[in-house]
């Protein structure tokens, strides 16, 4: 069975949510329990029973309000159950109410934001407008990954209060349905599409210059994304320039079948006959 105080919390943010008004009026459960409460958040705070500390605030840059009688309050980064207990736990403290009831509504999440950048259509800042949005959708906010953009995303944010990065396959996250579930963003995460790899073909091509490194793309490949071999042209003794772990370029003969490495450079000589 639920607590009176949760209860009578619930009770009040639905009431406040049919009423109507300029924002959405949502129980704080909608958001999950794990929603983290971000600068610019908009929060309505009352008291049972209290009507003079019934406040309407925007959560500072610093995570902190301004509430009555306790002043400064640190409530950003944390979740609106812990902000609840919190400032109840002040008001108690303080000797101004004897058993404080406090209900905290989230009337608007648009100063929760999250950042997309690199190789993205539309790299910036975007607000978290829903509770369950997710990496697909901040990715689709942004216009979706740009053709120069790469498979691989890094994911830089705060899970339980540490500081967590992450590279994720793009391809093989959304054929994860676990890890596609799971993943929802948190006010302050940022992803960062990198840009995608190259490979350069040059010589006796139809189309020399750089191309994008597809996932396993062979030797075989690349001389068709380079439009195949002129008349003049020989797969006889193809040459790949790749720089080495120490920084050296090596010459290298690969065989048709052999995967292409990010950077490497493909010479096609001329034949002899």
């Amino acid at each position: 069975m639920l607590p009176m105080t949760h209860i009578r919390s619930m009770l009040a943010r639905l009431t406040l949510a049919l009423l109507g008004g300029s924002a959405v009026l949502l129980p704080a459960s909608s958001w999950g329990a794990d929603y983290l409460i971000g600068p610019g958040d908009l929060l309505r705070i009352s008291v049972f029973q209290n009507p003079d500390l019934t406040l309407e605030t925007r959560v500072g840059e610093d995570g902190t309000i301004s509430y009555p009688l306790i002043g400064t309050v640190k409530i950003g980064g944390g979740t609106i159950p812990a902000a609840e207990r919190h400032i109840a736990q002040l008001l108690k403290e303080g000797g101004f109410v004897l058993k404080p009831q406090v209900s905290i509504l989230l009337m608007t999440v648009r100063g929760s934001q999250v950042s997309v950048l690199g190789q993205v259509n539309r790299p910036g800042r975007y607000p978290i407008e829903t509770a369950n949005m997710r990496m697909a959708d901040a990715l689709a906010t942004a216009g979706g990954i740009a053709p120069t953009g790469a498979d691989t995303v890094i994911f830089v944010g705060t899970r339980d209060g540490k500081l967590t990065r992450q590279v994720i396959d793009v391809e093989n996250f959304f054929g994860n349905p676990e890890a596609s579930r799971d993943f929802l963003m948190h006010a302050g995460d940022v992803l960062y599409v990198q840009r995608a790899p190259v490979f350069y073909i040059y010589g006796e091509v139809q189309r020399p210059g750089s191309y994008r490194l597809e996932r396993d793309m062979t030797l075989m490949q690349a001389l068709a994304a380079g439009g195949g071999l002129t008349p003049k042209g020989t797969q006889k003794g193809l040459r790949i320039h790749r720089r080495g772990a120490n920084g050296k370029i090596q010459t290298l003969e690969l065989g048709l079948d052999d995967p292409l490495q990010a950077n490497d450079v493909v010479y096609v000589k001329e034949s002899l006959f």
